[in-house]
């Protein structure tokens, strides 16, 4: 850890290391009533208030000790967004412990390899994981307990899974007459497994100052703008960066907060939206593909849902132009990363931009954003060199802060810091008021005759065709160019498109070099765990691929 000079005159203030805990306890003191609303896996709808959850978040901190699960040692969760979901972010940071969430969406060998690697003490699971824990539990070897997050009577009758407990049952043995301990802001809060680095996942490992910090940046007004009026709704799953940080910054805005559990379709989220009349949520564009579709095909609107972040990938214009111009609903586009805790730019206007013509707004809207206060950025060159912020020169986006991480769990993949600063991955240009705009990842990138060519463009163009329902852009091999772009469409049901009808459609929008040079329609795209586009498995797929001569 670096260590700074001190000055020979201190300030006289009181010193409170920042604590995953305090920001429950402050929700329990000052928003105590406010409720927290979730649909289960049963089926059902549960509310509570903040009250509710500090008290039962106390009570599994003390059934925790009892398992005999010590400091800094790692818990894991395999549960959709719920209250139980919840009561162990802060049961097991605040206590001393390390939260390391799963990702249900990956293949079942994988989660073994990431609760082995992680050394998980206990593992906490939803219902719906019952099979995936039958599946795996034999070859998790650091678990001493498997805890079902269910009552008494969902309990299997007959179980593979060795050593399994009930959620409720250890609620209702333990005591809430718990202090949350007080240790050093520096220590470990939680640990997220990222799929986005080559070879095996690697973990991000979060402390408590890093996420109290991040809780109190993105809450601000130029990030997410969180408050006690809004009811939030994070569609962005709990076991994906920590659901963005909504269940630490929502508690410590005083927000209502309403958890969607396992029913993320279009239908099920609007009724949920409308229900508990929800006004700010967050998410990934491919889950709100099912969400615009139900509104727009049902002649719908939202009553309440004013705000949403959309992030994880890039937002297609044309969804953000549906949000906006026939749902009501603004459209914060926002961009980070696992390693970030994620935030770390988000896309509003400022006061300068409110003049202009909605075109041009739309324009500063689209790009990923103004950095939020505790991240800093820059874009290099192929040596290191930084460039210009002008909006057109592009290069490789870094990043530093004190929610960025320094390395990954047990320094898999060595040192990664470049000079103090994190490489993201990201290609991407930064304008002259600082908004950043992602063009590529690094490895996505087509490099077609010395000069390169970012794949987003493209798809968002594509996307803007009524016949188009998603798309990816891809380079394959060409015998003079090296690289040359291949645009892979799913139509949208009930749409028909010719592969030259699409490709003029480009005309006009783009350098004439960077249209695609053929197009195939697929029946769908590869996703992954989080619900990106796996360009790795297109690239594999159509490797052999034979563009069209000229």
């Amino acid at each position: 850890m670096t260590s700074y000079p001190m000055s020979p005159l201190m300030g006289q203030m009181m010193s409170q290391p920042l604590l995953i805990s305090s920001i429950i306890e402050f929700a329990a003191r000052h928003y105590g009533g406010t409720e927290i609303v979730s649909r289960r896996v049963e089926g059902d709808l549960h509310r509570y208030t903040y009250r509710d959850c500090h008290q039962r978040s106390r009570r599994m901190a003390h059934a925790l000790g009892g398992l005999g699960v010590a400091m800094g040692e790692r818990v894991a969760t395999l549960a959709w967004n719920g209250y139980r979901h919840m009561e162990l972010y802060y049961a097991v940071s605040g206590s001393g412990l390390v939260l390391h969430t799963l990702n249900p969406r990956l293949h079942p060998e994988q989660i073994a390899y990431i609760v082995n690697h992680a050394e998980d003490q206990v593992l906490f699971f939803d219902l719906t994981f019952l099979p995936i824990i039958e599946a795996i539990s034999a070859h998790c070897k650091t678990v001493k307990a498997f805890v079902l997050m269910a009552d008494r009577e969902r309990m299997p009758q007959e179980t593979k899974i060795a050593k399994l407990l009930c959620y409720e049952d250890l609620i209702a043995s333990s005591s809430d007459d718990y202090a949350w301990p007080v240790f050093d802001e520096n220590s470990a809060a939680s640990l997220c497994y990222t799929s986005g680095t080559t070879g095996n996942p690697k973990g991000a490992l979060y402390s408590h100052r890093s996420t109290v910090l991040h809780a109190y940046g993105s809450a601000m007004p130029n990030a997410l703008n969180v408050s006690s009026r809004d009811t939030v709704l994070p569609v962005v799953p709990m076991f994906h960066v920590n659901a963005w940080g909504l269940p630490y910054s929502v508690l410590l805005s005083g927000a209502k907060m309403v958890y969607p559990g396992a029913a993320l379709d279009g239908k099920s989220l609007y009724e949920l939206f409308e229900s508990e009349r929800v006004t700010f949520s967050a998410g990934v564009p491919t889950v709100w593909l099912g969400l615009v579709n139900h509104a727009l095909q049902n002649d719908l609107k939202f009553s309440t849902f004013r705000r949403t972040v959309i992030g994880g990938s890039a937002c297609p214009p044309a969804m953000m132009d549906t949000f906006i111009d026939k749902l009501g609903v603004e459209v914060i586009h926002a961009w980070g990363m696992t390693e970030m805790s994620p935030l770390g730019t988000a896309g509003v206007l400022q006061s300068k931009h409110l003049d202009l013509p909605v075109e041009a707004q739309r324009k500063v809207l689209q790009k990923q954003g103004h950095c939020v206060y505790g991240v800093d950025m820059k874009i290099v060159d192929d040596a290191g060199v930084e460039l210009e912020w002008d909006g057109s020169t592009y290069g490789h986006l870094l990043v530093k802060g004190p929610w960025v991480i320094s390395g990954y769990y047990k320094n898999e993949g060595g040192d990664v810091l470049q000079d103090g600063w994190f490489p993201t991955g990201d290609v991407a240009t930064i304008d002259p008021d600082g908004y950043m705009q992602i063009t590529d990842r690094s490895k996505d990138v087509i490099k077609s005759g010395g000069e390169w060519i970012g794949t987003i463009d493209i798809e968002s163009i594509a996307m803007a065709h009524p016949a188009v329902l998603q798309a990816a852009c891809i380079g394959v091999a060409h015998p003079k160019w090296a690289e040359r772009p291949l645009l892979l469409v799913v139509r949208r049901p009930g749409h028909e498109v010719a592969a030259a009808a699409l490709l003029d459609f480009f005309e006009g929008k783009i350098a004439k070099w960077w249209t695609p040079d053929d197009v195939v329609f697929i029946e769908a795209l590869p996703l992954g765990g989080t619900g990106k586009i796996q360009k790795n498995k297109l690239r594999e797929q159509f490797k052999d691929y034979k563009l069209p001569t000229v």
